[in-house]
């Protein structure tokens, strides 16, 4: 295995268990508006995955790119829905006359 890869997937699993924590200590309350503020986040990773999985020759880089922009996808479109969802409870509804 080589050493940029060994390090590459140390700061993956150090990124993964850093972001466990963070999310964990969020109070459910504040959830789902940190969630509409973390798309800009999950969006900026899809558009490095897309950098990462655009090589030409397939690697284990390309195959963890292509994981990384289904992830990140799934993260944004989720976090539009919910955000989304949330916003429509605030909205007055008509009133029936």
């Amino acid at each position: 295995m080589s050493e940029t890869l060994l390090m590459g997937l140390t700061i993956f699993v150090l990124a993964m268990f850093a972001g466990l924590e963070v999310i964990n200590k969020v109070p459910p309350t504040l959830h789902t508006p940190l969630m509409s503020g973390a798309n800009a986040i999950s969006g900026i990773a899809v558009i490095g995955a897309l950098l990462v999985t655009g090589r030409v020759a397939p690697t284990i880089e390309t195959i963890l790119g292509v994981i990384a922009v289904i992830f990140a996808t799934i993260n944004v479109v989720g976090g539009f829905l919910v955000t989304d969802r949330m916003l429509l409870m605030f909205k007055k509804k008509p009133s029936e006359k």
